[in-house]
Order: structure tokens, then sequence, then C-alpha cells
């Protein structure tokens, strides 16, 4: 089925404390070089029939409305990339 994927992220100017609590465990657990993280959500949805501009924007009108909360957060809509057809000769 076709996928619509929301990425909702708090905005620049809002504090991220599990953003910043997963950037000061990253070196205790040997990974070094990360200098910020921001932590976010992902909301998948399966649509019936095609992804066109009018399914984007009611998924955008859903997300602004429920899915995200616009005072402190952003979102991006966008159609997801179908999944790959598996090689011929690939285990699953």
């Amino acid at each position: 089925m076709p996928r619509v994927v929301v990425d909702v992220m708090l905005k620049p100017e809002i504090l991220d404390p599990q953003g910043q609590a997963v950037q000061r465990a990253l070196p205790r657990l040997g990974f070094e070089g990360i200098t910020d993280v921001r932590q976010g959500k992902r909301f998948e949805l399966e649509v019936e029939g095609p992804v066109d501009d009018a399914v984007l924007a009611r998924v955008r009108e859903m997300a602004e409305t429920f899915l995200a909360n616009t005072v402190i957060e952003d979102f991006t809509v966008r159609a997801a990339e179908p999944d790959p057809a598996p090689d011929a000769g690939a285990v699953a």
C-alpha cells in the first residue's frame, strides 16, 4: 500500500532534553564526533489509492491539527519511497 511519512521535530529554539541526554551518552558508549542530537517523531500512514496532491494536503491538515504541536514543533509531509524489490538471490 502507498504510504505518506510525517516527520515531526521540535523547533530549533525549543530545548530538547531527550536529544541532549542522547548526545551526552554517545561518547560514553564510544561514539565520538557527534556535536548535537535532536529527537523527533515519525509517522507512517498507509493510504488507499495513489498518493496525490489531495492526499498530501489532507495529511498536512492531519499533521497540523493532530500529529504535531505546531506551537513547539515543525513537521514535513512526503510520499514514502516504495520498498525496493528484493534481489532474486537474496535471502529474506
